[in-house]
């Protein structure tokens, strides 16, 4: 079912509009106004002649659509006027700065998710609940095989594998916004980076270019993260033996692995969860982290958002859908357009493409 004609947002082949703020949000093509959830690359795109995001997404922001884009910075519970409606951004936990952007005008509120979890991240704001008329939420994990352990339990699995090839390095894939910086301060969490843990040069983690040119950011926010260090100073000829590294999975099987001899290696993602994947990726492990709602934190945000009505994008939109109507008594639909899952290669090109580097 498709959104009524006359409501507070109508989708649009630009994304979705909200008429009474003259806006789109996380629109799919260049636009005057654009409303940002957050800075991954299938949610913010270049060309548009005005951005609003949360201010702490900023320098990222700049890094990838250019330092001079006309970006207007929110804090999260602040209220705008803009147009003629009120709206104002609320942390998603997705990754530094994302949002969940709430409208409301002529009686209605709307709340659009971006992407979001529930789960505790030590390298952003966490989730807040909060409630609207509407609610469009994700479903990229919208199944009910998906559910996530803490992200402590994940960052304690991966320092005993790393642990265990001290005379190997050890080679992380993960995207290099979010992802990377959350396994970092995950680490940072358990210990990685105070002394007495594996990898010498004072627990210094090595970084891909694409990965090292989106640290500052979270550095400049107050994020704890372990020290690191650019894969590409490594001198000729030094041992990289139990040293970890952390690279996006477009590095793996290319060039730029060849300075690394005898590697182990592992994908951290979601995904992960599903038997096959690592194998069909190519890893030899797989760690099961996410930066998306799992089942239970889809259910929980939608039944606590207290919505009337419920529009459900990205993955499996159609049986969250049903379930919500069939179990929970909630009018809910799939939400079409050009919606884009969490893939790989959307969230790989936030890195700099000009400092991207080996």
């Amino acid at each position: 079912m498709p959104i009524p004609a006359g409501s507070l947002l109508e989708l649009t082949p630009q994304g979705l509009y909200c008429p009474a703020a003259r806006a789109w949000i996380d629109p799919w093509r260049p636009v005057p106004r654009a409303l940002i959830t957050h800075a991954h690359a299938d949610h913010a795109r270049p060309g548009c002649g005005e951005y609003w995001a949360v201010g702490a997404s900023e320098g990222i922001l700049r890094q990838r659509l250019g330092a001079e884009i006309n970006l207007i910075p929110a804090e999260y519970g602040q209220l705008h006027r803009i147009g003629d409606a009120r709206v104002s951004f609320h942390s998603a936990g997705h990754v530094l700065g994302s949002a969940q952007i709430r409208l409301e005008a002529g009686g209605e509120s709307w709340l659009v998710s971006g992407d979001y979890k529930r789960c505790a991240d030590p390298s952003c704001a966490p989730f807040e609940p909060v409630q609207a008329n509407v609610f469009i939420t994700e479903a990229t994990f919208g199944l009910p095989i998906y559910r996530w352990q803490r992200g402590a339990t994940v960052a304690r699995e991966i320092l005993q594998w790393w642990q265990a090839a001290p005379e190997r390095p050890s080679i992380l894939f993960a995207y290099a916004f979010g992802k990377a910086q959350r396994l970092l301060a995950e680490l940072a969490a358990i210990g990685v980076g105070t002394g007495g843990q594996p990898g010498g040069a004072g627990n210094e983690i090595l970084l891909h270019g694409a990965i090292e040119a989106l640290m500052p950011a979270y550095r400049e926010a107050g994020v704890r993260l372990p020290p690191t260090r650019p894969a590409s100073t490594v001198a000729k000829g030094e041992s990289l033996a139990g040293r970890l590294v952390i690279a996006p999975p477009s590095a793996h099987r290319s060039v730029w692995m060849k300075r690394f001899k005898l590697p182990q290696t592992a994908f951290v993602s979601g995904w992960m969860a599903v038997r096959g994947a690592r194998r069909r990726r190519g890893y030899e492990r797989g760690f099961v982290l996410s930066d998306h709602a799992d089942w239970p934190g889809l259910i929980q945000s939608v039944k606590g958002s207290g919505a009337r009505q419920v529009y459900v994008t990205h993955g499996n939109s159609d049986g969250l859908a049903r379930y919500l109507r069939e179990v929970e008594a909630i009018s809910a639909e799939p939400l079409e357009g050009d919606f884009s899952r969490e893939r790989g290669e959307a969230h790989e090109t936030n890195a700099v493409t000009a400092n991207s580097g080996p």
